[in-house]
C-alpha cells in the first residue's frame, strides 16, 4: 500500500464517519504508557494480546524499545504522559527476534553509504562527536535490553516514585507475554 492508496482510503473512512467507533479523549483509560518496539508484527498483535482498546494507553515506540539516555525523546513522551495525561504505570515491552538484536553499527554504516549517504558526511558526524557504535548498537538478549530501559525510567529524577514501571517481552509469532520485571 502506498501513500496515495492510504489517502484514498482515508477519504472514504472520514466521509463514512468510521472514526466514530474510535472516539475517546486524550487521557488513557488504563492510566498506562506502553513503550515498545516499532516492529510491524506488533501493530495489531500487541494490543490484541493484552486486551488494549483504542484510548486505553499511550503508546510510544522506537527501534528496539531502547532507552539509553535519560533525556531522549522517548523519556520526554513518558514524562508528559505521567505529568500531563494521568498515566500511573509505564510498561516497557520488548520482543523476541528483534531486528535491533541483529544490528551491527559498522554494517549499518556501510548500508547507509550504499544507499547514497556520503561517507565524508558520516565521518564528519563522527568527528563532531556522534558515536555510531553508541547510537546504533543493538543488544544480545532482549530481557537485558528491557531491564536497561526499565532501569532508566525507574531511576529518572523527574519520574514520581509512585509510578510503577514494568518490563515484558512478547513473542511476535504467538503474542505470548513473559514478565521480565514488575512493580
Amino acid at each position: 500500500m502506498h501513500l496515495n492508496d492510504m489517502l484514498e482510503y482515508n477519504k472514504k473512512f472520514v466521509d463514512g464517519k468510521q472514526y466514530e467507533a474510535y472516539e475517546t479523549d486524550s487521557i488513557p483509560n488504563k492510566r498506562m504508557v506502553i513503550f515498545t518496539c516499532m516492529e510491524s508484527r506488533l501493530v495489531e498483535l500487541l494490543p490484541k494480546a493484552l486486551n488494549i482498546q483504542n484510548g486505553d494507553v499511550k503508546m510510544v515506540k522506537n527501534a528496539g524499545a531502547i532507552i539509553r539516555k535519560p533525556f531522549d525523546s522517548i523519556m520526554k513522551g513518558i514524562l508528559v504522559a505521567v505529568h500531563e495525561l494521568q498515566a500511573e504505570e509505564v510498561t516497557v515491552i520488548g520482543h523476541h527476534d528483534c531486528g535491533m538484536s541483529h544490528t551491527v553499527p559498522s554494517e549499518l554504516k556501510q548500508k547507509m553509504i550504499d544507499d547514497g549517504i556520503e561517507a565524508d558526511l558520516i565521518q564528519s558526524l563522527e568527528h563532531a562527536g556522534i558515536d555510531f557504535e553508541e547510537e546504533f548498537h543493538g543488544f544480545d538478549h532482549v530481557e537485558d535490553s528491557v531491564m536497561q530501559s526499565v532501569s532508566i525510567i525507574r531511576n529518572h529524577p523527574l519520574l514520581p516514585k509512585h509510578i510503577k514501571v514494568h518490563g515484558l517481552v512478547i513473542d511476535p509469532k504467538t503474542g505470548k507475554v513473559d514478565v521480565v520485571t514488575r512493580e
